[in-house]
């Protein structure tokens, strides 16, 4: 299910948004913020994990999965 809101954004971002789609990386203005907020829950997510890791401190079991994973580039679309 999906809701249908209203959002004002500023000239400089629309126009952002707009040649983003006229690219074609995007079909419409919707898919455009959408990817944006997918990305940045991800990101908020990310910066929670990251702050309970440090609180706890590391884990040696999985220290050598880290040091793996600080290796492997991020697809982060």
């Amino acid at each position: 299910m999906s809701k249908q809101i209203a959002v004002r954004l500023s000239d400089e971002l629309v126009a952002f948004v707009d040649r983003v789609v006229e690219s074609g990386d995007e079909r419409s203005r919707a898919a455009v913020v959408t990817r944006a907020l997918e990305r940045e829950r991800r990101r908020l997510a990310a910066a929670r994990d990251a702050e309970i890791l440090a609180r706890a401190g590391g884990d040696p079991e999985l220290a050598g999965l880290a040091e793996y994973a600080a290796r492997v580039p991020l697809d982060l679309d």
